[in-house]
């Protein structure tokens, strides 16, 4: 990297090769004359060669010169994508979040959705790097795990009791019959299988059924659902959005389980932003109800 001209050389002759003019390239980055000619005449010093012929008032490229532009045309474009994108993370509305996947999808970008309709200045970046639980090391804003932090200067609570739900597609439910169910497939997630979580009571409802796959993805599980495919046992946690918008339906005959319970993090004190305790405070505001699993 030895040998490369500063920047304000570059950008002094990006503005007067393109204009053709030093007169107009100073005007156009608020410089005088002999500033834009000083510029030049470092960078044909250090590359060793001329840049421009001089030609009646304005200049034109050299074989060199016309080279060096277009490098310089390129580098530049390059340089301020990159700085749009930094801005990005500027904005004062930014906030990062970090929850599991099927957490995101099932119930968190629901209540986001609902926060930036009241707010709409709020911009959330939402991460599923469940490795990212260091709040005060990384730019982490909120942190929405199975288990607390336990870190210093780290506020955290429990947000909501999760629960076991059997869930199917709203038209093949109207169709269900309870004293029939040995022909109702019956689609499971995997892990489900060793959670000691889920009581004697559901396991029995469901025995009859027919077992029709395993999944271990909850995603590609509730796709498999809302396609009239069959029922699941999952977690309310990742099918609460498809609840609410109707795409699938809970089945009150089947008994459900108290499960996991999710804790929600943020740097204690003062933020970065207000806004990271207004939305750690808004997805709060239902946990009462949800602690109850009163739905």
């Amino acid at each position: 990297m030895k040998n490369i001209p500063s920047l304000r050389h570059l950008v002094g002759f990006e503005a007067a090769a393109r204009l053709g003019n030093f007169s107009r390239a100073a005007e156009e980055l608020h410089l005088s004359q002999s500033a834009i000619s000083h510029q030049v005449q470092q960078l044909e010093e250090q590359l060793g060669q001329p840049m421009f012929h001089r030609v009646g008032r304005g200049v034109e490229l050299t074989v060199a010169g016309e080279v060096l532009f277009q490098t310089v045309q390129k580098s530049l474009h390059t340089l301020n994508q990159g700085l749009n994108r930094i801005t990005t993370y500027l904005d004062p509305g930014l906030i990062v979040i970090v929850a599991p996947a099927p957490f995101i999808q099932g119930w968190l970008q629901g209540k986001i959705n609902e926060a930036q309709e009241q707010d709409p200045s709020l911009l959330p970046v939402l991460s599923t790097d469940q490795t990212a639980r260091f709040i005060d090391e990384v730019d982490v804003d909120i942190h929405i795990s199975e288990y607390p932090l336990k870190h210093a200067n780290v506020e955290e609570c429990p947000l909501f009791q999760d629960e076991w739900i059997v869930v199917a597609n709203p038209k093949l439910a109207n169709k269900i019959d309870m004293n029939n169910l040995k022909n109702l497939r019956l689609f499971c997630l995997e892990k489900s299988l060793a959670d000691d979580s889920i009581n004697n009571q559901l396991q029995e409802q469901l025995s009859p059924c027919k077992k029709a796959g395993f999944y271990d993805d909850i995603c590609l599980l509730v796709n498999v659902i809302k396609q009239q495919q069959g029922i699941a046992c999952v977690p309310y946690s990742a099918v609460a959005r498809d609840i609410e918008l109707g795409a699938l339906t809970r089945l009150p005959f089947f008994a459900s389980s108290p499960s996991r319970t999710w804790w929600i993090s943020r740097m204690a004190g003062e933020t970065r932003s207000t806004k990271v305790v207004e939305l750690f405070n808004y997805l709060l505001r239902d946990r009462e109800r949800l602690g109850n699993l009163d739905r």
